[in-house]
C-alpha cells in the first residue's frame, strides 16, 4: 500500500470513529428521555434539560479536545476519552437506581429533578464525546494538504452521525431492544471503537482488553439492565399494576409515571378512578335524557380503555370509535386490563387527525382523555379543535374532558373554559368536595348546549357526589380575562401548570 492509499485508509478510520461516536452521543440522548419517563416523565421541561445539559457537556468537550490536540498524543488521548465514556455509559442504568432513590426520599420539584437526573447521568458521557471529534479532526489535518476540507468535512460527518443516531434510536432501536439494552450496546460500541484506537499501542492492548471485558461481564450480570417497564413502545413505559381491592380483581395502567385509570374484572361499570367515574355518571344523565339506548361516542385517547369499556357493558349497541396513539397500549389492555376490542372501533392514531373524517353532527358524546405527562397535548384543547368536536356532535350532544390543574387557582380550566366558551353554550366544571388546600386535582369539564344540574350523585359503583364548581373555579386567582384563549397558535400548557414543575404539586 503506497502513502497515499494509507493516508486515504487512515482518513476513512478517523472519519468512521468521528461518525459512530456522534451516533451514539444522539442515541444516548434520545434514551435518556425514555430511561427517565418512569421517574420524571417526558415533558417539556424533561426535553429541555436533557438537551441544554448535553449541549453543555459537548460544548466543554470540544473545548478541552481543542485544548488537548495541540498537546500531541491525539490518538491515545481519544481512545482514552472512548473507553471512559464507555465504562461510564455502562453504568448509567446502575447509577440511575442510585440517584432515584436519592431523590425519591428528599424534597425536589419536578424541574429540580430533571436537572440533577440528566447531569448525574448524561453530563460526563457527553463531555467525553465531546473531546473525541477535535482531536480525530486534529489526526485527520496531519494527512491531508487541505484543512479546510478537512474541518468541513468532519463536522459533516458529526452531524450526519448526530441525525443517523436520532432516528435509528427513535424508530428502531428503543422500541426493539428496549431503553437499556440500547445504552449498554452504545456503551461496548464506544468501548471498542477505543481499543480500536489503541491498536497503535500493541504493548498495552491486550491488558486494556482484558480489564475491559472484566468490567463488560461485571456490569451485564447486575441488574441494572432489567428495566422497570413491561413494555416499552415507541411513545411510553407500560406497566399494569394489580391493585385488586375490596371489590375484587382489579388492574392499573401505568404510562411512564403517570398512573391512569383502573379496570375491575368482573364488573366493567364499577369504576374506581373518581374521574372516571364522574364522566361515566355524565353519559348516563346525558343519555337518560336523550332516551338514547344506542348512543355513537368518540374518544381521544384509549388507555386502559375503562370508559369504552364500562359504556359497552351498559349500551351492546353502542357505536364506540377510540383514537389511541400507541398500538402497544392497546394490546397492553386487551392482554392485561379485561378489554375486549372486538366491539371497539380502534383507531391508531392522533385523535386531531381522525376526528375530521367523522361525518357531521354523528355522536352523542365525545370524550378527550389523553395525556402528556400531567399536561394535556395543547392542540387537543384549543379552540379550533373545539370548533371540530362541535361540528361532529349531534345539536344536544356531550363534550367531556379531563384537565389535571392545581387547585384553587386553575389557570389551564380557566383557560379551557374561556375557549370553550366561545363553541358551546354552556361549560361546567366537576368536582367532588375539593381539599382545604392548595393541591393537584383532576378536574372534569363538559360542554353542551343544556345545561346539568349543578349536582352529580353517582348512580352506579362507589357513591360519589361531585358538585359543579365552574363558578367558585373563575373567581379566585389569576382572573380569567388575564388568561389566553387557547388557540392552534398559542396555547402555553406548560406555563399555565408550571406549578407542577417548580413546585411540589408536580412530584
Amino acid at each position: 500500500m503506497n502513502k497515499k492509499q494509507s493516508n486515504q485508509a487512515y482518513l476513512i478510520g478517523i472519519a468512521s470513529c468521528i461518525f459512530i461516536s456522534s451516533a451514539c452521543l444522539l442515541i444516548l440522548e434520545i434514551a435518556a428521555s425514555r430511561l427517565l419517563a418512569p421517574y420524571i416523565g417526558a415533558s417539556l421541561y424533561t426535553w429541555t434539560a436533557i438537551i441544554g445539559v448535553i449541549l453543555a457537556g459537548l460544548s466543554i468537550g470540544n473545548w478541552i479536545g481543542g485544548y488537548g490536540a495541540e498537546r500531541g498524543h491525539a490518538d491515545r488521548n481519544s481512545a482514552y476519552a472512548l473507553i471512559a465514556c464507555s465504562l461510564f455509559t455502562l453504568g448509567i442504568p446502575y447509577l440511575l437506581i442510585h440517584t432515584a432513590e436519592f431523590l425519591q426520599t428528599g424534597n425536589f420539584t419536578l424541574l429540580e429533578s430533571s436537572l440533577i437526573y440528566v447531569v448525574v447521568l448524561f453530563s460526563i458521557p457527553a463531555l467525553l464525546l465531546g473531546i473525541v471529534t477535535p482531536l480525530l479532526t486534529t489526526m485527520a489535518l496531519d494527512c491531508s494538504n487541505f484543512p479546510g476540507r478537512i474541518v468541513g468535512g468532519m463536522h459533516a460527518l458529526a452531524a450526519l452521525g448526530s441525525i443517523v443516531g436520532t432516528f435509528a434510536a427513535g424508530f428502531w432501536l428503543i422500541p426493539w431492544l428496549g431503553t437499556r439494552w440500547v445504552v449498554f450496546t452504545t456503551g461496548v460500541i464506544l468501548g471498542v471503537l477505543g481499543l480500536i484506537l489503541l491498536l497503535s499501542h500493541r504493548r498495552n492492548i491486550r491488558g486494556y482488553i482484558a480489564l475491559y471485558l472484566i468490567f463488560l461481564g461485571i456490569a451485564s450480570q447486575l441488574n441494572g439492565l432489567t428495566s422497570p417497564c413491561d413494555e416499552e413502545s415507541q411513545y411510553y413505559c407500560i406497566r399494569v399494576i394489580d391493585e385488586s381491592t375490596e371489590y375484587g380483581p382489579a388492574r392499573t395502567l401505568v404510562l411512564d409515571h403517570m398512573v391512569h385509570s383502573l379496570n375491575h374484572e368482573a364488573n366493567p361499570k364499577l369504576l374506581i378512578t373518581p374521574y372516571v367515574h364522574a364522566m361515566d355518571e355524565l353519559m348516563q344523565r346525558h343519555f337518560e335524557h336523550t332516551k338514547n339506548h344506542q348512543p355513537t361516542a368518540f374518544f381521544a385517547g384509549g388507555g386502559a380503555y375503562t370508559q369504552p369499556r364500562a359504556m359497552l357493558a351498559r349500551y351492546p349497541e353502542a357505536r364506540i370509535e377510540v383514537a389511541e396513539i400507541d398500538p402497544v397500549v392497546t394490546e397492553t389492555a386487551t392482554k392485561q386490563l379485561y378489554v375486549d376490542p372486538r366491539n371497539l372501533h380502534v383507531f391508531h392514531g392522533d385523535a386531531r387527525t381522525r376526528l375530521p373524517k367523522l361525518e357531521l353532527h354523528s355522536q352523542d358524546i365525545i370524550v378527550t382523555d389523553v395525556f402528556h405527562d400531567v399536561a394535556v397535548p395543547w392542540h387537543l384543547i384549543t379552540k379550533e379543535y373545539a370548533a371540530l368536536v362541535k361540528s361532529r356532535l349531534k345539536h344536544n350532544g356531550l363534550y367531556l374532558i379531563n384537565i389535571v390543574d392545581q387547585f384553587p387557582n386553575a389557570k389551564l380550566v380557566k383557560s379551557l373554559i374561556k375557549t370553550l366558551q366561545t363553541e358551546f353554550r354552556h361549560v361546567q366544571v366537576w368536582l367532588e368536595q375539593p381539599p382545604s388546600e392548595i393541591a393537584r386535582l383532576t378536574y372534569v369539564v363538559s360542554a353542551g348546549h343544556r345545561l346539568q344540574d349543578p349536582v352529580l350523585q353517582s348512580a352506579d359503583g362507589v357513591n360519589r357526589i361531585w358538585f359543579d364548581f365552574k363558578q367558585p373555579v373563575t373567581q379566585v386567582g389569576t382572573p380569567t380575562s388575564k388568561l389566553p384563549l387557547l388557540t392552534d397558535d398559542h396555547a402555553p400548557v406548560e406555563r399555565l401548570v408550571s406549578e407542577f414543575f417548580h413546585t411540589n404539586l408536580g412530584s
